[in-house]
């Protein structure tokens, strides 16, 4: 039977919690519906985070973006709210969510939203000679 489009993601603990380290994942095939005309708007989502105690799980990441192609929302708007959901759901110490739409009357977007954990404090990057 075919997956469906899902309303919530599923995560495991990190098997590294006493770490900080970074999870990268790039989704270059999300879609949703302009509200106003009901055309499809195409994007690719960057997703980065620091996990503290879980970690997102792929599959159901994947059924999660699905459950937008059939929503008419804003940018701006959705964005929000794929990053205000991860962050509930997975309590990163730094969580970045950057969708990049494809043009649309001559305008590309991106929209950057960002989210962490008030004592968090990012490493100093290793400068290498």
């Amino acid at each position: 039977m075919p997956s469906q489009p899902a309303q919530h993601i599923e995560t495991f603990p990190n098997p590294n919690p006493q770490a900080d380290y970074t999870i990268r994942m790039r989704i270059p095939e999300f879609t949703c519906l302009c509200p106003r005309t009901g055309q499809p708007d195409f994007a690719t989502l960057e997703l980065t985070y620091v996990p503290d105690q879980r970690c997102v799980e792929l599959k159901s990441l994947k059924l999660y973006i699905w459950s937008f192609r059939d929503r008419g929302v804003f940018h701006e708007a959705v964005t929000n709210e794929i990053a205000e959901y991860l962050n509930g759901e997975l309590a990163p110490r730094f969580l970045r969510l950057e969708s990049r739409f494809k043009v649309r009357g001559g305008i590309h977007t991106r929209v950057i939203v960002e989210r962490r954990q008030s004592a968090w404090q990012a490493p100093q990057p290793v400068v290498l000679p």
